[in-house]
């Protein structure tokens, strides 16, 4: 792979892919069945399948003593070997860092041992990046995109004998490998993918050409997988090796955070890649990388938790020492509200990744909604955390690391955490996309049911049979969501949470109460009405943490691991819990959305331009 000067080429006719194309390759690349049940698919539908993840699942005790000794590894190599105050200043990652982690084996952490990896459990990997990023985002970010999206995931769920036995040994022992998808008109939309990869004449290859944007590791990788247009509705995956014609580094992009991120734009001109590089098969690419990501987004829940303690350690430790008006700041409400309020959620972040991640080892479940409401929800606390620990360290905590070494304090790297945190909102689908995610496979059981009345390409008979249909069904389904006991003495055996869970069991009939009014109130307008499809994934978000948190004190209280702290953590967690599930319930109905938006479209319009007055004007070349 060669390095060029040159600026991006100009894409002359490019066209953006209209709402009803985006939506038909968005539908053609969904997982459309339910092979195994999932706690939080039951939930929007009313039912409470608590038994589908309590009691809370235990890591395997073997795998844990296979990972034990790689922990020990890279605790100290992170401890003794990195400097990532200076990784932050210089924008770069040391080349024997890089080479350090490939000799621990932190490149293999999943791959299989007879391909030369650890062949450890989504469990364990989770821990060793959320460890990796209580110090530092930018390897964070090397090994995730190396090995959640990028090519060792899906090379192992999808790919060939043949191809395992290629690129698996030489991923294991370090090879950088990168995902390229996102172009400059494609983001969270693949509609609009310009990137073609054409057979041959002999059809021995496919000729790939296009460009990519925001390529993670891309400037340093050996191994890509890229995702081609091979037919007017067919994307597909391919292995792609960096040194091949025709595949060269245009610029490394640079970010507000993550300073030493290897991101980069990524060219591919006439590529000759050979038929036995697809993986998986022709047009099932973005269905590949639809279900990389169910497992690949459990990285990014685990960082937030990693990230959040961090700021924990450091708002703790500076509370209790920071003395004004005669107390430690910790002891005065408005920073003890703060603590208190952290110590909660991380407890119940924490219960959600590992929850998450222990359903994906343990196999019999489908996770893609647990996974996407894990990233959606951890991240977003997570990012408050860190900005509560900011506040709390005042003008320390806006003060650069090395400032405040240079002149003798606690280097304590709370501006440089939320630089390089606040890109978890955007990284693998962003807060607004999963919401949309989630909303979509809310309402799949209703679609299947009653989708062909309100779809204007159905005919008149196959709406007939989809009301007759849905009458049947919604005569039985909706009467028993007012049925059923949520009350004590049930879910006795929770103790002092025992509330709370029954609070989720009424909400969860709630919830999927309410899904179906907003149905019948919007009808097909309801996919446009976007906050009220947010405030319903919210609450299922703030259910599943609740559920998630009591299980997990409930399981650590049994075996005693530690008494009596899980059980007040999660107790004050649930109780903030349920104010917001309470508030996002009355907000669905009962909002200011329309004056809203109607406002939006003013700006959008122009109509507001004078708010914009009073600032130096841009540059005519800015």
């Amino acid at each position: 792979m060669t390095e060029v000067l040159d600026p991006p080429s100009e894409k002359p006719g490019t066209t953006l892919a209209s709402e009803q194309e985006a939506r038909e390759v968005a539908e053609a690349a969904r997982e459309k069945e339910w092979q195994a049940p999932s706690f939080v698919r039951s939930m929007f539908e009313g039912s409470f399948r608590l038994d589908l993840i309590h009691p809370f699942p235990r890591p395997n005790p073997a795998d844990l003593e296979r990972a034990r000794p790689f922990m020990e590894r890279l605790e100290r190599f992170m401890r003794d070997r990195v400097d990532s105050d200076m990784i932050d200043r210089e924008g770069k990652i040391p080349s024997y860092i890089v080479r350090g982690l490939g000799e621990i084996g932190a490149f293999g952490i999943k791959i299989p041992t007879e391909y030369g990896g650890l062949g450890l459990s989504q469990y364990s990997y989770t821990h060793a990046i959320g460890l990796v990023t209580s110090q530092d985002g930018n390897l964070t970010a090397l090994l995730s995109a190396a090995q959640s999206i990028g090519v060792p995931t899906p090379l192992k769920l999808f790919g060939t004998p043949e191809q395992k036995a290629r690129y698996l040994p030489r991923l294991a022992r370090g090879a950088v490998s990168a995902f390229a998808l996102t172009e400059n008109l494609v983001g969270s939309d693949p509609a609009g993918l310009a990137t073609t990869a054409t057979l041959s004449d002999d059809g021995g290859h496919y000729v790939l050409n296009g460009e990519k944007l925001w390529c993670t590791n891309g400037t340093i990788a050996e191994l890509f997988v890229v995702m081609a247009r091979t037919g007017p509705k067919q994307i597909t995956a391919f292995i792609v090796e960096a040194d091949w014609p025709g595949v060269h580094v245009v610029q490394r992009l640079h970010f507000m955070g993550l300073k030493a991120i290897e991101n980069g734009i990524i060219r591919f001109t006439n590529v000759r890649v050979p038929v036995e590089n697809v993986l998986w098969g022709e047009g099932k690419g973005l269905k590949l990388a639809l279900i990389t990501l169910n497992t690949g987004r459990l990285t990014l829940p685990a960082s937030a938790v990693a990230g959040s303690k961090r700021a924990l350690e450091i708002s703790r430790r500076w509370a209790a020492e920071r003395v004004q008006w005669g107390a430690p700041v910790g002891k005065h409400d408005a920073v003890a509200q703060k603590l208190g309020r952290m110590a909660a959620e991380i407890f119940a972040m924490e219960a959600v990744s590992d929850l998450a991640s222990l359903l994906a080892d343990r196999g019999n479940a489908d996770i893609r909604l647990e996974a996407a409401m894990a990233k959606m929800w951890n991240t977003e606390i997570g990012w408050r955390i860190v900005d509560d620990a900011l506040q709390i360290k005042g003008g320390r905590g806006y003060e650069t690391a090395d400032s405040l070494r240079s002149r003798g304090e606690r280097p304590d790297p709370i501006e440089r955490m939320m630089r390089d945190y606040r890109i978890n909102l955007i990284f693998e689908g962003s807060s607004e996309i999963m919401r949309l995610f989630i909303a979509r496979e809310a309402v799949d059981t209703h679609l299947r049911v009653a989708g062909d009345i309100i779809d204007p390409k159905a005919s008149m008979g196959m709406k007939i049979k989809a009301a007759l249909r849905s009458g049947v069904y919604y005569a039985w389904w909706y009467p028993k969501l007012f049925l059923g006991w949520g009350r004590a003495p049930r879910y006795g055996e929770f103790g002092q949470l025992a509330g709370h869970v029954r609070f989720v069991d009424r909400s969860t009939r709630r919830l999927a109460r309410t899904l179906f009014h907003c149905m019948i109130r919007f009808g097909p307008k309801l996919e446009k009405r976007q906050a009220v499809l947010g405030r319903l994934v919210e609450i299922g978000a703030e259910l599943l943490a609740m559920t998630a948190a009591c299980s997990r004190a409930a399981a650590m209280q049994r075996d005693g691991e530690i008494e009596p702290g899980p059980v007040d953590l999660a107790d004050l967690f649930c109780r903030h819990a349920r104010r917001r599930v309470e508030e996002r319930f009355e907000a669905v109905f009962h909002n200011d959305d329309v004056a809203t938006y109607r406002v939006a479209q003013q700006v959008l319009a122009g109509q507001h331009g004078w708010l914009e007055s009073g600032m130096v004007k841009p540059r005519e070349d800015s």
